[in-house]
Order: C-alpha cells, then structure tokens, then sequence
C-alpha cells in the first residue's frame, strides 16, 4: 500500500509538470482512484483483525472448548473409624537359650531358623566330666548310707538297756544323736546325686518353648560356662505374635473414651506395604499403657494376632489400625485429593466450570480418602485430568467409567500442588 501511495505521487508530480498533456492528466485521476479503494481494503482487513484479537466471534481469543473430565458423585456412607500406627512385631514369648554348666559344645542338633518344639534338642555339651560327678555323688551316697544304718542299729540295741539302766542314759543319747547326724549326713549325699543329675542333664540343652529358633551364637568346639557369655541361641514364639505400637495423647483419649469391654473387643488390623489388610490378621488390644513418655509424648500399646504360616516376623515394621467403630463420610480417590498452599482441596464441578473446593480430610479406605468437611453429597468430584483445570476453565462432566469417558486414573496435581503422601498416624473418619 506504501508503495502504490509512492507511485501516485510520482504520477501526480509529473502529470503537474505537464499541465498541458491531457493524457497524463487521465492517467493521474485513474491511478489515484485505484490507490485510495486499495486504502481502503487494507483498513477493513486491518479492523477485521482488530476485531478477532479483541476476542470476537471466531476470532483466536475466543472461549476455549469445554474439556470433557471424568467425575465421581459423593455419596455418604458409614466408613470405619480407625486410628492408625507403625508398629513393631515381636514374640510372644521370647527365650534367651543359655548354658547353665561349663563344658565344651560336642554337637549342634538343631537347623537354625527352623520351627521346633518345646523341649527339642538344640545343643549337645560334653557329658564325661558330669558323669563322673554322678558316680561319685552316688558313691559318697551308698557310704552314708551305710553309717545311718550302722548309727540306727546302735541306737536301737541301746534303748532296752537304757530302760533297764543297764547303761547309763549319757550312752543312749549319744548313739541318738550319732544317728540323727548321720542321717542328716544322708540326705545331704542324696542332694549331691540329685544335683550330679541335674548337671547331667543340663549338658543336653533343649528348647524351653515351641516357636522359631534363632542364629546360633556358639559352634561346635566352643568353650561355654554359665555366666554372661553364655547365651547359645533365642527361640521365639510367633503364634500368636505380638505388635507393639504407640498412640498421641489425644488418640490415646479417644481410645480411652470408650468402656473397656468395647475396648477389649476394638478389632485391630495389619496393613502391608501398599495399605492393604494382610489376611487373617486381625487381633485385639492386650495392653494399654498408663504412663505417657516424656520424651515422644505418646502412649504405648501391645495386640495381639494369630499367625500360622508365619506370615510376620519378629522385628518386622508394620502399620497397625485400631478400628474404633462406624460413622457417615464421604469417599474420594486417593489421587484427586491434592496438596495446595492453602491446604488440602479437591477439584468440583460447579455450574459447569473446575472449581477448588477445600475439604478436611481423615485417613485412608483402601483405596479412597475419607473426607470430614467441605463435600456435601451430590457434588462431583473431578478425578481426572487435574493437570490441564484451572479455576472457572468450562469443563464437559462424564461419569467416571463410563463410555466416552476419560480413561486412566487421575492426572498428576497441578503445578503448586502435590499428591499428599500417607502419614503414619492417622483417623479414617475423625
């Protein structure tokens, strides 16, 4: 357009030149014509996209489409109230295995971490030097044995005479009394053989319980004597197995609050590592504490559970969950609650626009995280797509699952936002 507006000028420059030239007079008026209708189209094509940035009809600036998101309608349900915890198994019982007389270990009869039986042989120490404690405690025994019955006879020859005062009454109570020493002597030998036996038997070490044996701490050949360094191995029982774990002071009330029959029959669940209840695993409290530890602030507890084919082993880390009882909350998935700089919120459907809704939060169920406020039932819950919302973008509501719907699970949280991560304590439904 610049140049054609130059090209007039040009011509019109001449054509005033040559005032007289009828022919670039024509010329002149007929190019300034083209010139100025070409001005004008530019103007309109300029004013057209004008119109288009400014956000017309058609233009590039227009509403976005409405983005087709998967929705799950709440709906209140009676969801477990449970207080949860990281716990710690142990046996219910657990038995150091120690040497109780000196000698050196001749055999080891036991494979270690194998399960055995209460009074299964587990070690073998050298009998010799026992046995030949044992004879002797045996002969000393036959010796005085023999001088009480020497002692019982003379003091029953001597009883008629002394009645007949044949002998003096000095003579009979000496034999009495050389008879009760000697006895006395006696019983003293048979403690010696009892104990002998006992030494005797103590060099065949057995299990005290039926459970799971441990890692042998002394081998073969080795040297051991009671003492402190005398431990040969643990056994443990692990059916049923213990749990400790510890609850906060306020869940601790909470538990409190109920009677105690309704506190013994609390069910109390084992979770595995992805959150699901391990089967079978199912036990009851079996102690509460009453102090608190200054240090954590926490009380501890102990429960209880069957375990058959040892699917839990001492010392293992796992997540316990006191179920407390019942009551009405509303569900959502794990992945559409998501973290904010405000708190926890969740993405609704409000008259047909994303908008972030603020909602407090209890534990999780299964799969789903239970919500204590800021839901109401009826709405719906955005659970997919979460990357792409931002507050008032126009959204095309499917049901979760059904056909045309978004497949997938829920998106990643949008930027500032984050999947919230489990706690180890924590209330479904508060």
């Amino acid at each position: 357009m610049v140049h054609a507006l130059d090209s007039v000028s040009d011509r019109s420059r001449t054509a005033s030149r040559f005032p007289g030239t009828p022919g670039l007079r024509a010329a002149g008026g007929a190019i300034a014509l083209a010139a100025l209708l070409a001005v004008a189209a530019c103007g309109q094509q300029q004013d057209a996209a004008a119109q288009g940035a400014a956000g017309g009809p058609g233009g590039a600036g227009g509403p976005p489409p409405a983005m087709p998101v998967a929705v799950q309608e709440v709906r209140q349900q009676a969801v477990p109230v449970t207080i949860e915890a990281v716990g710690q198994a142990e046996g219910s019982k657990e038995v150091e295995v120690r040497a109780r007389v000196s000698g050196l270990i001749e055999r080891q009869l036991y494979q270690e971490g194998e399960r055995v039986k209460a009074g299964a042989p587990l070690f073998q120490i050298e009998r010799a030097p026992f046995e030949i404690a044992l004879a002797q405690a045996r002969a000393a025994l036959a010796q005085e044995t023999a001088r009480a019955e020497q002692a019982r006879r003379e003091a029953q020859r001597l009883a008629p005479l002394a009645q007949a005062q044949a002998i003096s009454q000095r003579e009979h109570d000496e034999a009495v009394a050389t008879q009760r020493a000697l006895e006395a002597s006696l019983q003293a030998a048979q403690a010696r053989v009892r104990e002998a036996e006992l030494n005797l038997s103590y060099t065949l070490v057995n299990a005290p319980i039926a459970g799971i044996t441990g890692r042998a701490q002394k081998s073969q050949g080795s040297l051991v004597s009671p003492g402190s360094d005398s431990l040969l191995t643990t056994v443990s029982q692990t059916d049923p197995i213990w749990v400790r774990f510890s609850f906060s002071t306020e869940e601790q009330e909470r538990l409190q609050r109920m009677d105690a029959a309704q506190r013994r029959q609390a069910s109390v669940r084992l979770l595995d590592a992805n959150g699901q209840p391990i089967p079978d695993a199912v036990g009851r409290l079996n102690f509460s504490g009453s102090t608190v530890d200054p240090r954590l602030g926490t009380v501890a507890l102990r429960a209880e559970f069957p375990n058959p084919r040892l699917e839990i082993l001492p010392g293992q880390f796992v997540r316990a969950q006191v179920v407390l009882g019942a009551q009405p909350a509303v569900l959502v998935p794990q992945a559409a609650v998501m973290q904010g700089e405000q708190g926890r919120m969740v993405w609704t459907v409000r008259d047909g626009k994303a908008t972030p809704t603020p909602v407090q939060v209890g534990g999780w169920v299964g799969q789903d995280w239970a919500i204590r406020g800021g839901l109401k039932e009826g709405d719906q819950v955005i659970v997919n797509n979460l990357m792409k919302l931002r507050p008032g973008a126009p959204v095309a509501p499917q049901a979760a699952g059904a056909a045309g719907a978004p497949a997938g699970a829920a998106s990643a949280p949008a930027a500032g936002a984050s999947a919230p991560a489990p706690s180890t304590t924590a209330s479904a439904a508060r």
